[in-house]
């Protein structure tokens, strides 16, 4: 049975710190670099409101929520969780994932994966990592199945929307023996990007 505990990743130039209130103003940044708080399909803050999203991320039972860090600048870009954590079943979801505009299509999220998957098959045991998006997240849909994850399906009228529209949420998973092809691809992708 896993045991999801605090912890902070480093790989890349990319720390994974456990999210606490001292993030607030670095995290109100990284919200503000793109305005991305006003996309309907994600679950980003306004910067006014990253105290009460810490606090939120902070109060949910089976919830590790991280702050995204740049190790060379030590500035917060971002944050990603793992959430709906399953001990019994030895699972866990990565999401609640966000970057400040400017470190998107970068090596920040590839980075960021390779820490969180590495840390949920290796280290806690993870029999599955989940993850899933909004149906109309188009561009999180192509991000996940790049990382190699295979489409569970779609759960109709799941979730609210921050605008309280109801969407329906797209299911992906990657299996304990998925895994080393995924990892051996996720190193691939951060050497071609290294090289460009």
């Amino acid at each position: 049975m896993i045991r999801v505990d605090p912890v902070t990743l480093e790989f890349n130039g990319v720390r994974l710190e456990p999210l606490s209130l001292h993030h607030r103003e670095g995290l109100a940044a990284a919200a503000a670099d793109g305005e991305l708080w006003e996309l309907r399909i994600t679950s980003v803050p306004a910067p006014h409101d990253t105290e009460d999203y810490i606090r939120s991320a902070l109060d949910t039972g089976n919830r590790q929520a991280f702050a995204v860090i740049d190790v060379p600048t030590g500035s917060v870009i971002g944050s990603t969780s793992y959430h709906d954590i399953v001990p019994g079943v030895d699972r866990v979801e990565i999401g609640y994932t966000w970057y400040a505009k400017s470190r998107q299509r970068s090596h920040v999220n590839t980075s960021c994966k390779l820490l969180l998957l590495s840390h949920a098959f290796d280290t806690l045991g993870c029999a599955v990592v989940g993850l899933r998006t909004d149906n109309f997240n188009h561009a999180s849909q192509a991000a996940i199945e790049r990382l190699g994850a295979k489409k569970d399906g779609v759960i109709r009228h799941h979730a609210l929307r921050r605008d309280g529209t109801v969407r329906d949420t797209v299911m992906y998973s990657i299996l304990r023996g998925e895994w080393p092809e995924v990892k051996s691809q996720l190193h691939y992708r951060l050497s071609r990007h290294s090289e460009a």
